[in-house]
């Protein structure tokens, strides 16, 4: 089975709830959507990030020391939220676990396969 990576995007401005009243309903649904990955035997990992004001950037690609920055890499008005790690059949599965996701925690999900490992 092929991996994928099913992505959360947020964009700034969006009108995420901010109390735990109003995220208490989000939380649950993405909790029983990862319990229903994992029944299914599709799930590897998963996770929700940390907003983006905690990113840090390292940039080892010069001569010298590698460079240490705050903040993300690119300033961008949209960024990663979250993510799950999946095992599926074939893209149109992982299309229809990515529907789910995107239902259940209120938010457009990207879906990429990852490489196939070297013979």
């Amino acid at each position: 089975m092929t991996q994928y990576l099913l992505s959360v995007h947020q964009a700034e401005g969006d009108d995420m709830p901010t109390s735990m009243e109003e995220l208490q309903p989000i939380f649950d649904a993405v909790d029983a959507f990862n319990q229903k990955v994992r029944d299914a035997g599709a799930w590897v990992f998963g996770g929700g990030l940390q907003g983006i004001e905690s990113a840090t950037t390292v940039d080892g690609t010069g001569d010298g020391a590698p460079v240490v920055t705050d903040g993300p890499f690119a300033e961008s008005k949209e960024y990663l939220g979250g993510f799950w790690i999946i095992e599926a059949p074939d893209l149109d599965a992982a299309l229809k676990w990515a529907a789910e996701g995107s239902a259940a925690c209120r938010g457009k999900v990207e879906v990429r396969p990852f490489q196939e490992e070297p013979s």
